[in-house]
């Protein structure tokens, strides 16, 4: 039951105002064929579309089935439309995009039934209506009764209890509008038909009921409903629920739109583009670039990664001492006197004061910590950790002579050359053991048995399963043989043009040592230098056996109870050789052609299991137990390290040269008395003078009758001078002791300059918690090489992307111009889609799906074609470059980012046009041609 009560409708135009309904008031039952018949402007259509819910009135009530429609808001009437009414219009109203099965369709759709139910229910709709064999043509390929036939398929495959037609047969022939009477009379056995038309020969002959109107008036009815026959129900609001669009149906309603009109959208897809296509190659450019960078940064960082040491020089403070010196700004005051410039003695004193210990165990455990937040910059290499391995390796030579390989010959031992080893008086020094003395004097730390020179520690793994580390693999090459797989075994490595020092050739014992010292005579005395350069068989050098005895094994028990180092003894050695470490040269390497980085010097290669086993090994050494066991007494000579008053330290100079032999005894009281006689003191028995012409058992005995008369003042200064015993960690550092925990050295390996300066923040942010002691200092070297390169890249990158994204904002107003072309084009579309009840939003979302499709075929066309251009782009850079290793490309997540960029931006572009589109009135989108 539809109930029409005293409704007026009146539309204003300016100050006109025309009333299309006044007070109109008519029943109608819920199955019947009712015609309204009236001249132009008499109110019939307004009537009909208030009818449908396309137009609202201004008075009055429309109560449908006992529910007043008073209160409907946009979506109720929307539910309205689509579940209870069917429109039949005059000019059809067909979408021409589409097939009719899908114009048929677009009703259920709408409602939200599946796709399969309503191809079913469309195709039995146009059954009925005899169309069945046309379900895939488009609207413009049927007659006008054919497609007047679709229209009414369409109103009724929703099953609507109401039927409106609007001048159904208007646009048709006689023959035609017999044909489409006939199916609307018959539709009206079951539901309510109201038909709007100018022809009342064909209301009188199929309506079943007749109202006629005169401006807006009901002037008469042919079969009115009394009031006293509509059932008494009480007036409520209720609404149909809810009527939705998906989003696939927008977007094939779209799309078939975009389709129809393929030259204009692929030149407006093309335009689009353009900015994407500006932005895709100076992104495919700056990624490439970027990409070389990092990659040079990877190389670059492998080589100089952050070093932290146990000891290290603090060059900010050398650096800020120098800056505050006077001498190093320029004073422009009026001065009349000297002042004396102590730059130099300010700057040995900052250097000396700039050796900072570092306390790498405290620092390993925050390394070790996995929730430092360290890790999260730390590169692929990771961290290394370094120990002071301290070994001596020996060899033979071709003629059988003992050879040691830190370059030191070893002959038989005599007590003079022991004496004055001991005394710290070594005859034979050269360059390399007078900076080693100077080091030892900064630092403290002896060298004594440190490795060889030619020795060095392969970069292990990230993992105990890789023992070397890729750096190394991917840098050097395996010229013969293979890599250590056992603590034995060790690589020679040559130069990149397969050449060896030649004093590591000597030290290796490949030629004899008598050849180089006679090479080193003849260099003393200014002669002209002969060397033996030539080339040696891989496998004579691979057949080379080595014998490496540990630090701790080269201090052998006395019968006294202490420990002498007889690294220097031949006969020692030998004995010593016979449990060494055999190593075996098991590979010959050299760095690639194209090598990033050389962490290994030309010598010879070890791995981290030699340096495991030895740190096991002198844990449980003799030496290092017995020193454990009196910590406070030097096992070397049995006195104290440190005595506690100056007598005990006169008492321990008394004691040690008592324990030396006549040669040592001698050899230190030479230096004894020359150095008292250079300071104007009296030499034992006053013969300083004489000492040249006195044996050694008279230096002796005349330097133990000095000894016995001398002040405790003189002892104590022989014993600072020649005694001083060290310490127990000095004594345990040249037994080889190591701790795992207590790395001599961190090397901290970053994959770029960013992570590296977020290393260094991260050491800051720890020695911010630690305590003074405890704070670590290191210094950068490469800090400021290349760190603002990437920065300027970025930069010109992100003005060059401003620019061109000028060209991104121009082509979004340009599709949302089109947009709104494109809106005005398909306005009658809009009313087709109201009047089957989609509501505002599934207007706005059929014009952003348009756009939308725009939008993605613009980002898809602009990364294609930048793909294309990237061809002859790179190669056109790898000519004027000179070089291949910069490959412009487009990163995937930056051409998902920019197809991603211009579907928001023509989306931004359509939204005014979309909403513009939401806002049509329905029933005049529909009056529009």
């Amino acid at each position: 039951m539809l109930q029409i009560e005293h409704i007026s409708k009146q539309y204003k135009t300016g100050d006109f105002v025309q009333k299309a309904l006044d007070d109109v008031s008519v029943n109608l039952r819920d199955n019947e064929f009712v015609a309204i018949l009236g001249p132009s402007g008499s109110g019939k259509t307004t009537l009909l579309n208030i009818i449908g819910g396309l137009d609202h009135y201004d008075r009055g009530d429309l109560i449908i089935n006992g529910t007043s429609t008073k209160r409907y808001k946009d979506r109720d009437w929307d539910s309205y439309r689509n579940h209870s009414v069917g429109f039949v219009f005059q000019s059809y109203n067909l979408i021409p995009h589409q097939s009719i099965l899908s114009n048929v369709e677009l009703a259920l759709t709408i409602s939200g039934v599946p796709r399969a139910q309503r191809r079913e229910r469309a195709r039995a709709a146009l059954e009925e209506v005899g169309l069945g064999q046309h379900v895939d043509k488009k609207p413009n390929q049927l007659s006008g009764g054919q497609m007047q036939r679709v229209a009414i398929a369409r109103a009724l495959v929703n099953n609507p209890k109401i039927l409106l037609a609007d001048e159904p047969t208007g646009a048709l022939d006689s023959e035609t509008s017999i044909q489409i009477m006939d199916l609307l009379k018959e539709v009206a056995k079951d539901r309510l038909v109201v038909m709007v038309t100018h022809n009342p020969d064909l209301a009188h002959r199929y309506a079943t009921r007749i109202v006629e109107l005169h401006d807006g008036v009901i002037l008469s009815d042919s079969d009115p409903l009394p009031t006293d026959q509509v059932p008494l129900r009480r007036v409520r609001h209720r609404t149909f629920g809810r009527a939705s669009m998906s989003l696939l149906t927008s977007i094939s309603l779209s799309f078939n739109n975009l389709r129809s009109k393929k030259a204009r959208t692929i030149l407006t897809s093309f335009a689009g583009s353009i900015g994407i296509i500006g932005i895709a190659l100076i992104l495919s450019v700056s990624t490439g670039v970027n990409a070389y960078i990092d990659r040079i940064q990877q190389e670059t960082m492998t080589s100089y990664p952050i070093s932290i040491d146990q000891q290290s020089f603090d060059l900010n403070k050398i650096a800020g001492a120098s800056q505050d010196s006077p001498g190093s700004k320029r004073d422009t005051t009026h001065r009349k006197a000297i002042y004396p410039d102590d730059t130099s003695i300010k700057g040995a004193s900052s250097l000396t004061g700039s050796i900072t210990k570092n306390n790498l165990t405290d620092f390993k455990k925050y390394l070790d910590d996995p929730k430092s937040e360290i890790h999260q910059y730390v590169g692929s290499v990771g961290i290394q950790y370094s120990y002071a391995s301290k070994f001596s390796v020996f060899t033979h030579d071709p003629k059988g002579t003992l050879v040691n390989m830190d370059g030191v010959n070893i002959e038989k031992t005599d007590e003079a050359s022991a004496a004055s080893q001991m005394a710290g008086l070594g005859s034979g020094g050269d360059i390399s053991s007078l900076q080693s003395m100077q080091i030892s004097r900064l630092t403290g730390k002896s060298d004594q048995t440190k490795a060889p020179r030619a020795f060095t520690e392969i970069m292990p793994g990230r993992t105990d399963r890789t023992p070397i580390s890729k750096v190394i693999t991917d840098n050097y090459k395996m010229v013969k043989g293979h890599w250590p797989q056992s603590k034995d075994q060790v690589v020679l490595v040559l130069t990149p043009n397969n050449k060896l020092p030649l004093t590591t050739v000597y030290e290796l014992g490949l030629l004899p040592a008598g050849d180089y010292k006679d090479m080193m005579n003849q260099l003393n005395s200014g002669q002209e230098v002969k060397t033996d350069t030539h080339p040696i068989d891989y496998d004579k050098a691979m057949k080379q056996e080595l014998s490496m005895i540990p630090a701790s094994d080269l201090y052998v028990k006395q019968d006294n109870g202490h420990y002498r180092f007889v690294g220097n003894d031949a006969d020692q050695i030998d004995r010593l050789s016979a449990n060494a470490v055999k190593l075996s040269i098991v590979g010959i390497i050299k760095p690639v052609d194209d090598a990033k980085t050389t962490p290994l010097d030309a010598g010879l290669g070890y791995t981290r299991m030699l340096t495991d086993y030895l740190i096991d090994h002198a844990q449980s050494s003799p030496v290092v137990q017995d020193q454990k066991a009196q910590p406070d007494r030097n096992v070397l000579n049995g006195l104290a390290f440190a005595p506690s008053d100056d007598a005990a330290k006169a008492a321990d100079a008394k004691a040690y040269v008592d324990s030396l032999g006549v040669s040592q005894k001698a050899n230190i009281a030479r230096t004894v008395m020359t150095a008292n006689q250079a300071q104007g003191q009296q030499g034992p028995g006053n013969q300083a003078a004489q000492l040249g012409n006195m044996t050694e058992q008279q230096v002796a005995e005349g330097f133990d009758r000095y000894m016995a008369q001398a002040s405790q003042e003189v002892l104590v200064g022989i014993y600072n001078q020649y005694v001083s015993t060290g310490s127990y960690d000095d004594n345990m550092s040249d037994f080889g002791l190591m701790n795992r925990d207590a790395p001599t050295s961190i090397r901290i390996y970053a994959d770029s300059f960013e992570d590296k300066n977020s290393i260094g923040d991260s050491i800051t942010h720890y020695n911010d918690k630690a305590s003074k002691d405890n704070k670590i200092v290191y210094t950068d070297y490469v800090g400021l090489m290349m760190n603002s390169v990437t920065t300027i890249i970025n930069v010109i990158t992100y003005v060059l992307i401003a620019f061109v994204g000028v060209s991104l904002v121009v082509s979004s107003i340009m599709i949302g111009i089109i947009t709104y072309i494109s809106v005005l084009e398909r306005t009658k579309e809009i009313g087709i889609l109201r009047a089957m009840g989609a509501s505002k939003h599934n207007v706005s979302q059929v014009f952003n799906a348009e756009t939308g499709i725009i939008g993605l075929t613009s980002g898809l066309l602009g990364i294609a074609v930048t793909l294309l251009l990237l061809i002859p782009g790179n190669a056109m850079m790898h000519h004027f470059m000179g070089t291949d290793e910069v490959n412009a490309f487009l990163p995937v997540r930056g051409a998902v980012a920019l197809v991603i960029l211009s579907v928001v931006l023509t989306l931004i572009g359509g939204l005014i046009p979309s909403r513009t589109a939401a806002k049509q009135d329905p029933a005049t989108a529909l009056r529009t041609e």
